[in-house]
C-alpha cells in the first residue's frame, strides 16, 4: 500500500476529530447562551397565555413559557432587530426564516402585528418584534435556536 492514501485517511480522521469538537464546543456555548438569556429577556411574574390563530404559548422545562405557531413550532426574535425593523436579510434569512402571514393582515390578535421586508413580503410581529424560525428546528416543540447569535426564544 502506498503512503498516498494512508496520508488521505489520516487527514480525514483529523477533520472529523476536529469537526466532533468544535460541534460539541459550539453545543456548550449554545447551553451556556440558553441560561444566561433568561436574564436577558422580560420575564412576567406570572407569564401570559397567547393562544389564537398566529400564535400559541407552550411551556419548557428548562425555559418556561415561549411561543409558537399553531403547528407548534418555535418563535424567535433577533436582538438586532428594533420595533417592527428586521435586520435580519439574506444568509440570515436561510438560517432563521420570518415567520410570514400566509392569510389576511386583518383583524389580527392582540399583540400580533406585521412588517413589510424588503422583499415586499409580510413578517409577523410579537408586540413589535419581528418573529423567526430556526432552520434547525425540525420538528414541532424543538428548541434548538434560542441564544445563537443574537437569536432567542419569544417569550408571552
Amino acid at each position: 500500500m502506498s503512503k498516498k492514501p494512508l496520508i488521505i485517511l489520516a487527514v480525514i480522521i483529523v477533520l472529523a476529530i476536529a469537526s466532533y469538537l468544535i460541534i460539541s464546543d459550539h453545543s456548550k456555548k449554545t447551553q451556556l447562551k440558553v441560561v444566561s438569556s433568561s436574564t436577558n429577556s422580560t420575564k412576567l411574574s406570572s407569564p401570559a397565555v397567547v393562544n389564537n390563530s398566529v400564535v400559541v404559548t407552550k411551556d419548557n422545562s428548562k425555559l418556561g413559557s415561549y411561543l409558537s405557531d399553531p403547528q407548534g413550532k418555535t418563535l424567535y426574535t433577533y436582538s438586532a432587530d428594533s420595533k417592527d425593523v428586521s435586520n435580519c436579510h439574506g444568509y440570515c434569512l436561510a438560517i432563521w426564516p420570518a415567520y410570514q402571514d400566509k392569510g389576511s393582515t386583518s383583524n389580527l390578535p392582540s399583540g400580533i402585528g406585521t412588517i413589510r421586508r424588503n422583499n415586499g413580503q409580510i413578517q409577523y410581529t410579537f408586540n413589535g418584534h419581528p418573529l423567526y424560525f430556526y432552520a434547525y428546528d425540525l420538528k414541532p416543540g424543538q428548541i434548538n435556536g434560542n441564544g445563537i447569535t443574537g437569536f432567542y426564544v419569544a417569550r408571552p
